[in-house]
């Protein structure tokens, strides 16, 4: 959820963290907040809404109330306060001595608000963030407890998730930073501190990189640092490491927004995602190879998830079971861990997840080891919890992204479950060696790629039809089998991004509920293959259609009955399944984009959403 960016080092820390605060504004910006020492004593800027709002604060004040070498920072997604100027971080004890910065939900942060009440501590803000700034002070101000032994013992008495940093301007020499449950991490150059939510405000100035575990804390002091827990003082050996990510990747280009850029970025992110992990006649997936033995065993397999990485993981489903015969059930993330899962050590459990941190995936995976089953996360960074607590996995490769709705991470997604059905049926010999070539064949995969290609360089017409309907209230967006996700995906894009409500449906579900919905205004997606389904989908339409709802179908036929039925329609290049699913995805993200261009939304940046849900 919320961004944090802190700095130590002999510059001005405010450039490097409102640049930081940029970097990480996707993370949430309810609202934004700074905090610098400067002469032992703090200068805090707080504003509610985008970082764009603190730095028009910053800069109105005189540069010498905004300098100085050691500094935090973060930007909210709001949890507990709304977003107000006095629930905006940074937090400051009674003293004045500590501020922090926070990113969790304290869960027990009601009783010991009450405590420190008892203790004449006069709350200034709704947060659970205050209670924990505060419950630090108080061990400190006793004067029996120095600076990190005050943090240690307040981290020991809450519940709940946490990343922090904190200074005290009786150590301005001294920053702290710990996590349990929301990420951190810290990077390092000679003589320079930088801590982030996450590698982009660090990887400009240095690419050398230590992620911090759960329950484990940071204590820079001066120029040296020690890793060390939160529940008791031993330090712990950690290794630093060097990660290869490019600037490019956090800077928009030639595009206005990162969606957009994001978008385009698939033909890329899908064959990166593919690089070395097939020959002609062989899935290679090395993240997975030492526990492969055991994994082809499982006589089930779960797929729990959230979001569009859910909708990625339905699309696995239906691909296993079709390849593999392996029963497959798919489940929220949120749900899994409350639900009584017929889990066991017979069990493979796929936890997806974009950032690799997401609260809900965690516990579930958590849940899953402790039943016994053997876990493989799929995520996109390198170093992620998930990455850390699964038994194994795969990374997409997909390279950092920004834009809030996810677009390449999914696509990513349904690439590796895609290599994963076939590996399963390869191994389970339900797929002939002949089928396999033919699915693994280069030169099939590099012309589902020039399709896309293709679907990419036709935007303009998809634009031209999401202005026709950027006034609508209501969509319903409907497929069959593989393409019944895709259709809850496309309305997902469309609902989080241009905030008109749209519902995904199996088509023929259609008539069990939502076709009361249907009249002339109400533009019904269709998502048309030419596979088994076609006639039964054709009827669908028909239904639709008589009832005088507007019909858009993305098909890769060019039959004249579907031109006839439609008001709009979008021809794709022929191609296999997979790669159909793919082709209609992209479609219905770049619809979803236009259509959120035309209502003048923020698409980078949609309301209410944050681009990593680290609370549960």
């Amino acid at each position: 959820m919320c961004g944090i960016v802190a700095y130590k080092g002999s510059k001005d820390c405010y450039p490097i963290l409102l640049d930081g605060l940029k970097k990480l504004e996707y993370r949430g910006y309810d609202s934004a907040g700074l905090a610098c020492l400067q002469n032992d004593k703090f200068q805090i800027t707080r504003r509610v809404g985008k970082v764009k709002e603190l730095e028009s604060a910053i800069k109105a004040k005189h540069a010498t109330e905004c300098c100085g070498g050691v500094g935090i920072a973060h930007t909210r997604w709001a949890t507990h306060g709304e977003p107000l100027q006095k629930n905006a971080h940074p937090q400051i004890d009674k003293s004045k001595k500590i501020s922090l910065v926070h990113n969790g939900i304290i869960e027990n942060h009601e009783p010991i608000k009450k405590f420190l009440k008892s203790k004449k501590i006069i709350f200034k803000s709704d947060t659970d963030t205050e209670v924990l700034v505060q419950l630090i002070g108080y061990f400190y101000n006793k004067g029996n407890l120095n600076f990190e032994q005050s943090v240690r013992a307040a981290l020991q008495r809450v519940d709940g998730a946490y990343g922090i940093v904190v200074l005290n301007s009786d150590c301005p020499e001294m920053m702290i930073a710990a996590r349990k449950g929301s990420p951190l991490v810290m990077g390092i150059k000679e003589n320079e501190y930088f801590i982030g939510s996450d590698i982009s405000p660090i990887v400009k100035h240095t690419q050398q990189i230590i992620y911090l575990n759960d329950s484990e804390m940071s204590v820079i002091d001066g120029s040296n640092y020690k890793i060390t827990s939160v529940d008791k003082d031993v330090s712990l050996p950690k290794k630093v490491e060097t990660i290869d990510y490019k600037i490019d990747d956090f800077d928009k280009g030639k595009f206005d927004y990162f969606m957009h850029k994001e978008i385009h970025e698939q033909v890329t992110t899908i064959n990166n995602t593919l690089k070395g992990r097939r020959t002609t006649n062989s899935i290679l997936l090395h993240g997975i190879s030492d526990y492969w033995e055991e994994i082809k065993k499982s006589e089930k397999i779960y797929i729990t998830a959230c979001g569009t990485s859910w909708h990625a993981g339905l699309i696995g489903k239906n691909l296993i079971e079709r390849f593999a015969q392996i029963p497959v059930q798919v489940e929220y993330a949120s749900e899994f861990r409350y639900n009584h899962s017929i889990v066991d050590n017979k069990t493979a459990v796929i936890a997806i997840s974009q950032s690799g941190e997401t609260a809900d995936t965690l516990a579930a995976i958590k849940k899953a080891n402790d039943l016994g089953a053997i876990t493989i996360g799929i995520c996109n960074v390198p170093g992620s919890s998930v990455s850390r607590e699964t038994d194994c996995g795969i990374h997409t490769r997909c390279g950092h992204e920004i834009g809030v709705a996810s677009t390449k991470a999914f696509t990513a997604q349904i690439t590796i479950l895609y290599l994963l059905a076939l590996k399963f049926a390869d191994s389970r010999k339900t797929i002939t060696k002949n089928k396999l070539k033919a699915y693994l064949d280069k030169s099939a995969i590099n012309s589902g790629l020039r399709a896309l290609s293709k679907v990419l360089k036709a935007e303009q017409s998809i634009n031209k039809i999401a202005k026709k309907y950027k006034k609508a209230s209501d969509f319903l967006y409907l497929g069959r089998g593989l393409n019944f996700p895709v259709a809850l995906e496309g309305a997902l894009k469309l609902k989080e991004i241009s905030y008109i409500h749209a519902e995904g449906y199996p088509a023929a579900e259609m008539k069990h509920g939502p076709i009361a919905l249907v009249d002339k205004n109400m533009p019904n997606v269709f998502i048309v293959p030419k596979d088994q389904t076609y006639d039964k989908i054709i009827s669908n339409i028909e239904e639709i259609k008589s009832r005088k709802g507007k019909i858009i179908i993305i098909t890769d036929s060019n039959d004249k009955t579907l031109k006839r039925l439609a008001n709009d329609i979008v021809i794709l290049p022929k191609s296999n399944h997979y790669m159909f699913v793919v082709l209609a995805t992209v479609v219905l993200q770049l619809f979803s984009y236009y259509v959120a261009i035309a209502r003048g939304c923020d698409v980078d940046q949609p309301r209410n959403l944050a681009k990593s849900v680290t609370v549960e």
